[in-house]
């Protein structure tokens, strides 16, 4: 009843077995078993080839790690103004607190400015210190050499007294000009890294070692500090009141309106120096709703400022 199998290709690859006489019953039963068989499989083949598709893709699924670039004219700008202007003008735009809380100079007349160059250190386990980069590869000498007078090296402890460095590592840091150091952790061999000359603040000194109890993991990546996020290329300005981040996405927009509260809060201070009494009449005031007959405004007129060239009035907010 059977004749000789015909064997064909379909272009997939797959070998298609046909018959002369295809009325037969049987023959028709096995075909229609080996049709459900190769839709089987390419429907697997498929299936895997997109979960691999799907697996490459994951590695973009944290985003990027740095939220834009500032000019080291912007840098600068940013760097004049007070903490606490850069704060306000964080606050006025709704952002979250920006202040690294347990950042604290080691000396009052520190001060710091730069671009955010990021480390991040997790708890000590055995594993995770055989699988780090050894020597001068580790996460934490890469981040050092990322570093120079146009940056500040943010490091994320695992703990306000762990120790995230002292003398012989940061003696690089001052061979690189480094433009500050902040972390929410302590350092060690303070008097030497006052020495160094360059600006650090931190939660407090130690005497410490840092590798029993953490090891530095990451460098560049987005990291917590203090509970503020920090992610690389971000502005970090500090003074003796404390450290800011100002996300780079918004810096240019922060620095518009901190920069019109400081000229704003000059002008007040000059009017009550000269007239004194209560600053209730002008302070406080919210930037982007200041009443345009109101006395602030009116003070404000006479010095030139005026809705047509400030931000700072109702119904001028550009934010």
């Amino acid at each position: 009843l059977f004749s000789t199998p015909i064997i064909t290709s379909n272009g997939d690859g797959i070998s298609v077995f046909t018959y002369c006489l295809p009325t037969n019953e049987f023959v028709i039963n096995k075909l229609t078993m080996f049709a459900s068989a190769r839709s089987l499989l390419l429907s697997r083949s498929s299936g895997a080839a997109n979960a691999l598709r799907n697996t490459g893709l994951r590695s973009f699924a944290t985003g990027p790690s740095a939220g834009g670039e500032i000019s080291d004219e912007l840098l600068q700008k940013l760097g004049s103004l007070s903490t606490q202007a850069l704060v306000d003008g964080l606050w006025v735009m709704g952002w979250p607190s920006s202040q690294i809380d347990d950042a604290r100079p080691l000396d009052p007349s520190m001060t710091c400015v730069g671009r955010a160059v990021t480390l991040r250190f997790v708890p000590v386990r055995p594993d995770i210190a055989q699988d780090k980069p050894p020597g001068g590869e580790s996460p934490e000498y890469e981040a050092f050499e990322k570093c120079g007078p146009n940056e500040v090296l943010v490091m994320s402890s695992v703990g306000k007294m762990e120790s995230v460095g002292g003398d012989i590592k940061f003696l690089r840091l001052k061979q690189l000009n480094i433009g500050g150091l902040v972390t929410d952790g302590s350092v060690r061999d303070t008097n030497e890294i006052k020495n160094y000359g360059f600006p650090c603040f931190s939660y407090s000194t130690t005497a410490r070692q840092g590798p029993a109890a953490m090891q530095p993991w990451e460098c560049n990546g987005v990291v917590s500090v203090s509970g503020v996020t920090v992610r690389p290329g971000d502005a970090i300005i500090g003074d003796q009141d404390g450290v800011v981040c100002v996300p780079a996405k918004v810096a240019e927009k922060v620095y518009n309106i901190a920069h019109g509260r400081e000229v704003i809060e000059g002008i007040v201070k000059k009017e009550l120096t000269k007239n004194p009494g209560p600053p209730g009449k002008f302070y406080p005031f919210m930037s982007g709703k200041i009443k345009h007959e109101s006395p602030l405004a009116k003070l404000l007129a006479s010095k030139g400022i005026t809705p047509e060239n400030s931000n700072q009035f109702e119904g001028t907010a550009d934010w």
